[in-house]
């Protein structure tokens, strides 16, 4: 979602307060000095199609590969930048679904799918539906055309926007974490998505201010960005723990993606923007064990067996929305103004 130029009384003050919360990395777009090298470079998205870079994926049978999509406005298009130069050597179109409204994120499957997120809502929230598409990561890097599956995804709770889709590598269930800027929630879908009818996403923990998310190659952590922050929280029991811990993200102004490398020792940190810098964080050592083997389900709590964060596990999430919001009150004054204006 592309964030437009705010008031200039309230932007350097907001910017300034995101830039304190999430440390001096974020200042220079750069890990702490002392950090390990990464294993996975950073790279500078140079083809001129490819303007608001919302989603990261990275190729496990391509190295050095990752997968790209534009925000709204483009159409059923997935790109496959090669890190190594920053150059696309492949635009994939996907056939067989409808026109996507606001494609927001991507990620790959343990099937060696990938999925693609048409979970934006410009309207914040009125669309009574939105879209998820399936296709095979193609073993060819060149431009096709393939057939992809369209599922039709709501949540139990009603509609909302969303820009951040996760698979799990291990157990292949679909999440989404809805975006406000008071927070939004986490959402798990059924166990095999299917496309005939619609697939329910219940609410499982609450989340921060939520741009992009990725779990670990193994599944044992997930990471979710915001615009001015990101934390990493141990994955167990089909859902986050704890009060995660911080990540030294880049500054990026408009911060929309994030992955992990294949061997897991790196996150990809992206942005919008016309050649946009895609940014390679090493990841620090967890200072919280990670649980032994992800689950697939957690355990049932809640009225009538449903999931949900009154069982008090989602108290860290709710504690970093808060430290999210103190970054951002500056400029709801604002949001009206910021908003993308809603399609006709």
């Amino acid at each position: 979602m592309r964030l437009p130029t705010a008031p200039t009384t309230a932007v350097p003050a907001a910017l300034a307060l995101g830039l304190l919360l999430a440390g001096p990395a974020a200042a220079n777009g750069a890990a702490p000095a002392g950090s390990p090298a990464p294993t996975a470079s950073g790279f500078t998205i140079t083809d001129p199609r490819i303007t608001e870079s919302s989603g990261l994926a990275a190729s496990r049978i391509h190295p050095g590969v990752y997968w790209t999509h534009n925000d709204s406005d483009d159409g059923p298009y997935v790109y496959a930048v090669d890190s190594a130069t920053g150059k696309t050597v492949a635009r994939i179109t996907m056939g067989g679904i409808g026109t996507p409204r606001d494609v927001e994120a991507i990620s790959l499957g343990p099937d060696g799918n990938l999925y693609v997120g048409d979970i934006g809502d410009n309207r914040d929230g009125t669309w009574d539906h939105v879209w998820i598409y399936r296709f095979p990561e193609p073993k060819e890097l060149r431009d096709a055309t393939v057939t992809a599956e369209q599922f039709t995804a709501v949540y139990a709770d009603g509609p909302r926007n969303a820009e951040a889709l996760m698979v799990h590598p291990v157990t292949g269930r679909v999440y989404i974490a809805s975006k406000n800027e008071k927070g939004g929630g986490l959402y798990e879908g059924p166990e095999t998505l299917s496309p005939d009818g619609r697939n329910v996403f219940r609410r499982i923990a609450e989340v921060p201010w939520v741009t992009d998310g990725a779990f670990s190659p193994d599944g044992t952590r997930l990471t979710l960005r915001g615009y001015f922050t990101a934390r990493t929280y141990p994955w167990q029991d089909g859902r986050p723990r704890g009060e995660g811990e911080r990540v030294d993200a880049p500054w990026q102004g408009q911060a929309e993606s994030v992955t992990y490398s294949p061997d897991g020792r790196t996150l990809l940190f992206g942005a919008e923007g016309v050649n946009s810098r895609v940014v390679a964080v090493p990841v620090a050592p967890a200072t919280t064990p990670p649980p032994s083997a992800p689950s697939a389900r957690p355990p049932a709590a809640g009225p009538a067996g449903q999931k949900g964060p009154s069982d008090g596990q989602g108290g860290g999430f709710t504690k970093a929305a808060l430290l999210l919001a103190a970054a951002t009150a500056l400029t709801l004054a604002a949001k009206r103004t910021l908003r993308r204006r809603p399609k006709p």
